[in-house]
């Protein structure tokens, strides 16, 4: 790994354009993939609470790359730090590298969702915070899927993401990834239970190595955006939403 992606300091990504997938929107709606399709008025308010949300959110990311130090069935050792994550070694096999990052969309899109509640407005409200909920995960994949293009050139498979509070990852191990890579160069904070404000905020640790386990419950490269791969293993598949 290069001094390029391994520094001492945080790197901070902006001037991201999202890619909202409009099915992850209606699944923080309470729609399932098979299961029964929304009507004309919801695919309206939709749109409307997407061109709202596209002029709201500010996509920013921070990441840091680190060597592992130690590895060692639930515990990884990187910048000084003991991450402890069940099954992790299970999951990743042997990781080289860790990459920490914590993602916002900013503050501005929830703020204006608060203001549309109590105004009663509480479809599009619903909506709007939905299409943050959405763009905020498809920047967390976005940021996973800027390291892998950064490991393959140097021959380093990528796993996927996890975070903090999902699974059997305690939550309270968002303070020592905050202290890998800390929230506030994209204004991103941490309280004393452990939630981030802006509240559509995402962090993730992502390993990388050559004998890194990949794609152990997806295949990473089928929800992949990044075009022109030369490196792509399976096709992109697109979800489309019948109107």
């Amino acid at each position: 790994m290069t001094g390029l992606l391994v520094t001492a300091e945080p790197r901070v990504l902006a001037d991201i354009a999202l890619e909202i997938d409009p099915a992850e929107v209606l699944r923080f709606q309470g729609y399932k993939r098979d299961g029964d399709l929304p009507g004309a008025e919801v695919h309206r308010l939709f749109d409307e609470a997407l061109a709202l949300g596209r002029r709201l959110m500010e996509a920013r990311a921070v990441v840091r790359w680190l060597p592992v130090t130690r590895q060692e069935g639930d515990l990884l050792e990187a910048g000084g730090a003991a991450l402890r994550i069940p099954r992790v070694r299970e999951s990743w096999g042997a990781v080289e590298y860790v990459v920490a990052a914590v993602c916002t969309i900013g503050d501005r899109l929830e703020r204006r969702a608060a203001e549309l509640w109590d105004a009663r407005e509480l479809p599009l409200a619903s909506m709007l915070d939905s299409v943050g909920s959405g763009a905020v995960e498809s920047l967390a994949e976005y940021v996973n899927d800027v390291l892998c293009q950064e490991a393959i050139a140097l021959g380093l498979p990528v796993t996927n993401r996890i975070s903090p509070g999902y699974g059997d990852w305690d939550v309270g191990e968002q303070r020592v990834l905050f202290g890998l890579c800390p929230g506030d160069a994209i204004g991103v904070g941490l309280n004393a239970a452990c939630f981030m404000t802006p509240v559509k905020s995402i962090t993730l640790l992502a390993g990388a190595g050559r004998a890194a386990r990949v794609d152990h419950y997806f295949s990473q490269c089928a929800r992949c955006w990044m075009r022109d791969c030369a490196y792509r293993r399976v096709p992109v598949e697109r979800v489309t939403v019948q109107r």
